[in-house]
């Protein structure tokens, strides 16, 4: 029987080996068993490894921005080919197709570590302890080495004898693109045609990565230029007043969060963008309606909301929304994958009793790495779990059970969805909701509600998190490698070198992104006045004596006014405390971010240290931390307090942070890391109970009717929980993969695809190439600007605070005077009219001009009309 004659699905639970399978029958790698090519090789290995590193950094930005991360095997690949096609013109060797499919296997494993680290180790911090660089670093290690070693026995079953059933697409998607790429050396090995077709394949090849590569520049430069050098406003925002108050839109625009929409295409970009407009344009206003003339605070706000700001609003009431509606998500997410969650699981481990039939004498392309080496090292692994004291399971028997069942189960669980439905659509989020709803049940149940017990479930499902997340990327490689005649034992090999030299860098970049991101926040702060009401200074009295440490942005002679309800409030002002300048006009609104009489028993604090990031230059002194579980007295928290128990800062740190301004008027980027906070809620409200649950069920409630409208909830409910700022460029960039796939439809009408096919097909397109470089350039380029800010270096700072300066004062993209300063010199002075507004655009609407030419150049790419090649012509005889 033809393989052909059989769709892809109609077996969908044959296990083991058949004689009777037809696409096996069929079946012949590219590159066939009795062939030796060069394939694991040192430099090869090196390249795959540092490519990995690069693309785990970039990939844990994004999940801790947005929750997603984008497959890196594809764009591996393809630089890949191009940096030895380089060397090859230099006198070197070129690779070989087994060379190259050596180190996209290397470059894969940082971004699945990379998504399960970034789910599940900010949660620790967020449950109110610190973010440990060894935990992150042996949490990503043993769960990333767990995975691949637990994937090592399902290969036979999973990728060989359901060939043809488990498609595998992005690594099958990869297989081509090797084979497009492969050197003159590895087509005649596989005999694979003229010279001729090798050369239009190398020249498809040289053609995506240069596509890549310019993507990459390019974005690295729009970042360096946009936030390192002040070049235009990162994050546009109007915000609305009367009859729309508290309402706002913005958009941060970065390359990054522009390519991860095109790559995840209109629909999900749109469904979270929603989410993001329920929020900003219809919760927060609404709160804001409904609680303005509420003279005290509404728990667990602590100030009246006739007093919030928006992003107070979103903080104190709408993240809780959101977090229960990524909950019910997740959950509703899981039960829906139970059916095809248990028939993986059956077949799988059925499979794996009639896969483990293999001999010595097996062909290369047959050949792992040896049982014994497999079982010894998740045995040491595991034995290592229970030693390390940083993970709170030492000698912790239970846990080593729950970690070693729920890792095989999701590991083989993950291989096989990734094989039906690809990596974009495993569910490992809800596995891990699983994981650790299980466990933190368990731990009910024998009495482990501690706060130390926190660290120990959240270890259990970090492990299990990235296990699984790397079982599935393995299964791909193995695919990849199984199609074009890769030798497996050489894959796993390089899999497990990638994943641990990963793993090493993952933990201080995450602790990099938070120092640099943690605004130490005083008592009192000044946010600049959004309304510009004229007074008799006559109403105000004297300053206090603030400290140098919170004194206002601008230093000049202040009042302070107390606008409070009543008959003698002034019209049109909210309620609070604000500063008058000299002229009778209001310069700020004080915020008091913590009670005076907050004290603690200095006994309770910890070792005394030093601030971190670009505020640790103005204050080299040293505090001691106050993690404030609850919010008796004041809001909960990490402190850090002097000697006699008083606080001086509150660390709002860089990752689900709420303070976006730091205490000189400089502007900060949080990481809302979406998805550690849903695991972080999942442990404390089960093991704490300890939740605003009347907020939480709302969100839940949401994610209920959506389900009920036929609207995936999940996708949704991130974006009710991010900013509306991080999903508003990820919607801009599904709409540009919207346009340009219209194009590419009518290109590739006459093949007469199927969806599935077409699917493939626009995923090797330029636009998605592009895309893909947007996001490494434009993350590594945040990467290195953080790592920069987070040097206490004198220098540095002052290099920073004066190009922040000049821009404020000159750059009309950026904002401050020299917006105003700029077209005042064009035009005259703004005389509010609509013609003046006109003349005189804000630097919020300047600085989407960049933006503008960025998606552009994604249009351009992606409809072919920028960096592509030729069409090859060949001559017939």
């Amino acid at each position: 029987m033809s393989s052909e004659s059989i769709p892809a699905n109609e077996y969908p639970d044959r296990i083991g080996f058949k004689p009777d399978n037809p696409y096996l029958e069929t079946f012949r790698p590219y590159i066939p068993a009795g062939v030796r090519l060069r394939e694991l090789t040192l430099l090869p290995l090196i390249i795959g490894t540092l490519l990995g590193m690069v693309f785990g950094a970039s990939s844990l930005y994004l999940v801790l921005k947005v929750g997603l991360t984008v497959s890196a095997s594809i764009p591996v690949a393809v630089i890949s080919i191009t940096i030895f096609r380089l060397f090859s013109k230099f006198g070197l060797r070129d690779a070989t197709i087994l060379e190259n499919n050596i180190v996209q296997t290397a470059g894969s494993a940082g971004e699945s570590i990379a998504f399960g680290v970034g789910v599940t180790m900010p949660a620790i911090m967020i449950l109110g302890m610190d973010l440990e660089f060894t935990r992150v670093m042996l949490v990503a290690m043993l769960g990333g080495l767990l995975g691949i070693l637990m994937m090592i026995p399902l290969r036979r079953a999973l990728i060989v004898a359901q060939h043809g059933y488990l498609k595998y697409p992005e690594g099958t998607a990869c297989a081509e693109v090797l084979k497009a790429g492969a050197s003159d050396e590895s087509r005649q090995a596989a005999a694979a045609g003229s010279a001729e077709h090798a050369g239009a394949a190398a020249e498809g090849a040289q053609t995506g990565a240069k596509t890549i590569f310019g993507g990459l520049g390019v974005g690295f430069l729009y970042q360096v230029l946009m936030t390192g050098f002040k070049g235009w406003k990162d994050t546009p925002e109007k915000v609305f007043g009367a009859p729309f108050k508290a309402a706002s839109v913005s958009a941060e625009i970065s390359p990054a969060l522009l390519g991860v929409g095109y790559i995840i295409g209109p629909r999900i970009a749109s469904i979270m963008c929603a989410g993001g407009v329920l929020a900003y344009l219809v919760l927060i206003p609404a709160i804001k309606f409904f609680g303005e003339g509420m003279t005290t605070a509404l728990p667990p706000g602590t100030v009246p909301i006739s007093e919030m700001s928006p992003s107070q609003i979103r903080g104190a009431y709408v993240l809780y929304i959101g977090a229960g509606a990524v909950a019910a998500g997740g959950i509703i997410s899981l039960f829906r994958s139970l059916p095809t969650i248990w028939s993986g699981l059956k077949g799988g481990l059925a499979d794996l009793r009639g896969g483990q039939a293999a001999t010595a004498n097996a062909p290369r392309t047959d050949q792992d790495l040896s049982m014994k080496f497999v079982i010894g090292g998740i045995i040491a692994l595991v034995g290592l779990i229970m030693v390390f004291p940083q993970l709170n399971l030492r000698w912790n028997i239970i846990g080593a059970i729950l970690i070693v069942a729920f890792g095989f189960l999701f590991v083989t669980v993950s291989s096989r969805l990734t094989g039906e439905i690809g990596s974009s659509s495993n569910p490992i989020s809800g596995m891990t909701v699983a994981t650790l709803l299980l466990t933190c049940l368990i731990f009910l149940l024998i009495g482990w509600t501690g706060p130390s017990y926190y660290v120990t479930a959240l270890s259990i499902g970090g492990i299990v998190c990235i296990a699984s997340s790397n079982g599935g990327t393995t299964s791909q490689d193995l695919k990849t490698g199984f199609l074009i005649g890769a030798t497996p034992k050489y894959q796993q090999i390089a899999i497990l070198v990638g994943a641990f030299a990963s793993a090493l860098i993952l933990g201080p970049i995450l602790l990099v992104l938070n120092d640099s991101a943690t605004v130490y926040v005083p008592r009192v702060s000044f946010e600049p006045a959004t309304q510009s009401v004229s007074l008799d200074s006559t109403r105000a009295t004297s300053l206090p004596a603030y400290s140098d440490s919170i004194k206002p942005t601008a230093p000049g002679d202040y009042r302070v006014l107390k606008n409070e309800p009543g008959a003698a409030a002034v019209a049109g002002l909210d309620p609070g405390e604000y500063l008058v300048d000299g002229s009778g006009k209001i310069a700020y609104k004080v915020e008091e971010n913590f009670p005076a009489t907050l004290k603690v028993d200095p006994s309770q604090a910890g070792a005394a240290e030093k601030l971190k990031g670009p505020q640790a230059n103005a204050d080299q002194g040293s505090y001691r931390p106050w993690h404030k579980t609850d919010t008796t007295g004041g809001p909960a928290g990490r402190y850090l307090v002097d000697d006699q128990g008083v606080p001086v800062y509150l660390a709002d740190p860089g990752i689900n942070g709420i303070h976006r301004t730091r205490p000189d008027g400089s502007a900060v980027t949080k990481y809302d890391a979406p998805k550690a906070t849903l695991m972080s809620y999942i442990i404390k409200g089960i093991l704490n109970r300890q939740l605003p649950w009347g907020l939480v069920l709302l969100g839940v409630m949401i994610a209920i009717v959506l389900e009920m409208s036929g609207i995936p909830s999940l996708a949704f409910a991130v974006g009710v929980y991010l900013p509306l700022s991080s999903s508003s460029p990820i919607f801009i960039g599904g709409m540009i993969r919207w346009g340009v796939d219209r194009y590419l439809r009518k290109k590739l009408k006459d093949k007469k695809l199927t969806e599935d096919k077409f699917v493939a097909e626009t995923d090797k397109s330029p636009g998605v190439l592009m895309a893909s470089g947007y996001i490494a350039g434009g993350a590594l380029a945040a990467i290195v600007i953080a790592i920069l800010q987070g040097v206490p270096r004198p220098a540095l700072a002052n290099f920073n605070k004066s190009v922040e300066d000049w821009a404020n004062l000159h750059n009309p993209l950026f904002g401050g005077p020299g917006n105003s300063a700029f077209f005042s010199k064009l035009f005259g002075p703004n005389d509010g009219s609509f013609i003046g507004s006109l003349t005189h655009p804000s630097a919020d609407f300047m600085s989407m001009i960049p933006f503008l030419i960025l998606m552009l150049l994604l249009y351009l790419v992606g409809r072919e009309v920028l960096l592509t090649s030729q069409p090859t012509t060949v001559k017939r005889r």
